[in-house]
């Protein structure tokens, strides 16, 4: 990626560039991803940009631990449970770039947590993804990531009265309700919106490669291209989502990227292509002809894919981080519910797709499109890691439809994947033994919540009756 001039400059003049830049810019947002993959921070004035520069801007360390709707989670000790206590807040050099669909003139900046030492914070999603990468490095070996996202476009004014549907065509008010997929009239009929979002991602930097259509009405999929830098990989996706959601509600719809908004439909996955280079560049995954799959396949291909079976359960609470996720693992709609793995086959969890030696890789395919990409693409690096330093060997490949074949399944509900992150073995080593605790406890404290409401269906069913 080729940097623009403001940011191959040293962080202390960035900002001073960048407004010389944009002299008239009114405000700045400071981006912080939370654990659940939301966006917090605060809105800079030009003042307060050359401060975040300069010393670094505060925010309560707690927004790194909050549930999906903004709630303190007194369990896990930090938050209200400790008074609350500022870090300082700094910019991701690359990340500073103009926002062009707002309504005056505005700029964001992704930023990083750390204490008055420069320490990075424990919980901070950035580091846990470098933290994770961290034994891969050590043993020479640089991860090259891409990800890719589904999200569906839905009707806001439907949405408003409580009804989710696809959203309609603006150009002749036409609303698709059948699959046709990889087709080019539904592109067409958003083209409008599409072109704004690919605009969007040219001026912020973020580099977008393909648009489809998918398998059901008003879903859509964007893919990122790769890059060697796995936190790199995970700025792009949640400034990709940011940038969708953004131009969406310009264009008068919702973009949500739910995991399963429509339950009659396919659900919206989060899928991460990564490849292991030595040093000398080359890909160690490419290998002999693997004549069971037609790819080529090395050992350490081979022990990577064990090391990402077994920890596929474990992990499974970050891959479906809340309770509407778990409705879009279902046999029959392009999503995972065992651990097979294989070729050229989307009915697997861990695909490889077709390629040469130089572009062979895994396709993870287990997160929902509501995972928060740092924690996912973290996950996976451990499980790589893991399989290849301990040199697992996986079961044999599945050919056929993965739902079909007998295998071990991955957990169907949150309370399940929550018990087996509870006991999992090889995640806190990675990702650290507190903050497996707090994430475990921040989603409990939320199923507990979600599970404490009466559903209307409850009453349908058991009112009379019961």
């Amino acid at each position: 990626m080729t940097l623009p001039e403001h940011v191959r400059r040293s962080p202390s003049t960035e900002a001073a560039a960048f407004l010389e830049q944009y002299p008239d810019l009114a405000v700045a947002d400071m981006l912080a991803p939370d654990m659940n993959g939301i966006l917090r921070g605060k809105q800079l004035t030009p003042a307060g940009l050359r401060k975040l520069y300069s010393e670094g801007v505060r925010l309560p360390a707690s927004i790194y631990l909050l549930d999906w709707t903004g709630r303190s989670v007194p369990p896990i000790g930090f938050g209200t449970s400790d008074g609350d206590p500022d870090w300082y807040c700094h910019p991701v050099p690359y990340t500073l770039r103009p926002v062009p669909w707002a309504r005056r003139k505005a700029a964001q900046v992704l930023t990083s947590m750390a204490d008055e030492h420069g320490a990075p914070h424990w919980a901070d999603p950035r580091h846990l993804v470098a933290r994770a990468a961290e034994p891969l490095t050590a043993l020479g070996l640089r991860p090259v990531i891409a990800i890719e996202y589904e999200f569906y476009l839905v009707d806001r004014d439907a949405a408003l009265s409580g009804t989710i549907r696809p959203a309609t065509a603006p150009r002749h008010g036409w609303r698709a309700s059948g699959t046709n997929v990889y087709g080019l009239d539904e592109l067409d009929d958003f083209d409008d919106l599409l072109a704004d979002v690919q605009e969007a991602c040219s001026v912020q930097d973020i580099p977008i490669d393909t648009f489809v259509a998918e398998y059901a009405p008003g879903q859509f999929e964007v893919n990122l291209t790769h890059v060697d830098d796995p936190v790199l990989a995970c700025d792009h996706a949640i400034l990709l989502e940011r940038a969708i959601k953004e131009v969406a509600k310009r264009h008068g719809v919702i973009a949500t990227f739910m995991a399963k908004p429509l339950i009659e439909m396919t659900g919206s996955g989060l899928h991460v292509h990564v490849s292991l280079l030595d040093k000398a560049g080359r890909n160690v995954f490419a290998g002999p002809l693997d004549k069971t799959l037609n790819r080529p396949m090395s050992d350490t291909l081979r022990h990577a894919i064990g090391g990402l079976v077994q920890t596929l359960p474990e992990a499974m609470a970050i891959f479906a981080p809340n309770a509407n996720s778990y409705r879009r693992l279902m046999p029959g709609a392009y999503a995972p519910v065992n651990t097979h793995w294989g070729g050229d086959n989307r009915t697997l969890c861990l695909r490889i797709p077709p390629s040469d030696d130089t572009g062979t890789r895994i396709e993870h395919r287990a997160a929902g499109a509501d995972a928060n990409p740092y924690l996912v693409t973290a996950a996976v690096l451990a499980g790589i890691h893991h399989g290849i330093s301990n040199r697992i060997e996986p079961p044999p490949p599945c050919t056929g439809d993965a739902a079909l074949e007998p295998g071990a399944a991955l957990p169907s509900r949150w309370e399940e994947a929550l018990g087996l992150f509870s006991r999992s073995e090889v995640l806190p080593r990675y990702l650290g033994e507190l903050y497996c605790r707090c994430f475990h406890d921040c989603r409990r404290f939320e199923a507990d919540a979600f599970h404490a409401h009466i559903d209307p269906l409850e009453y349908e069913w058991y009112l009379r009756t019961a």
